[in-house]
């Protein structure tokens, strides 16, 4: 099978999240999607807003409970920190040897790719799906070269992010258009991102 590996801090975990993922199973372009909730991202420096990682994991899995080919996973958290893309993506292809991966990524990510530890590496062994990102321009002449192995998909946007759902929540805005009920609970609950 053809696993896409969606990794990030899903700090909190939003409906465009989970919306993409569903479009990529639901559209043919793999055959379910992991979303890797990753405890550290070498390129984020400000940690300061971050909640456990136990706290991200169980919103990611209350948010793909009612997904199909959707699967959250741990996986990321056996590994070293900070684990960089091509660590986790040999990782988990000497795990799962049955499997394919290949990864997903927003535009910004794809606009700094050339920064990514080993970067020719991962184009060379896994597939790389790319989402518009409002804000974000993909440059053309940046795919020509990896025209196989890097698809641009047509995928819906969401202008929302979670940095956003995290202010709104310390402001005390509802954020239901943008989290399930189930994750909403839980961050009332549990009283996550409110200082």
């Amino acid at each position: 099978m053809l696993i896409g590996i969606y990794g990030g801090s899903f700090n909190p975990v939003h409906t465009g999240h989970t919306s993409l993922a569903q479009h990529l199973v639901d559209n043919g372009f793999v055959n379910e999607v992991w979303l890797l909730v990753s405890p550290l991202n070498p390129l984020k420096q400000d940690k300061g807003d971050i909640v456990p990682y136990s706290h991200r994991l169980n919103m990611a899995e209350l948010a793909c409970s009612a997904c199909h080919g959707v699967k959250v996973s741990a996986f990321e958290s056996t590994l070293p920190v900070p684990s960089y893309t091509i660590t986790t993506l040999e990782a988990l292809s000497k795990a799962y040897p049955e499997h394919q991966f290949a990864i997903i990524i927003g535009a910004d990510n794809w606009n700094s790719f050339g920064l990514w530890y080993r970067h020719e590496d991962i184009i060379a062994n896994h597939r790389i799906f790319i989402y518009n990102r409002p804000g974000y321009a993909i440059d053309p002449a940046s795919l020509k070269r990896y025209d196989r192995q890097v698809k641009v998909i047509d995928a819906p946007t969401y202008d929302i992010s979670s940095t956003e759902i995290r202010r709104q929540v310390k402001d005390g805005v509802c954020t239901s258009q943008w989290l399930s009920q189930d994750v909403l609970e839980y961050i009332r609950k549990n009283k996550l991102y409110i200082r």
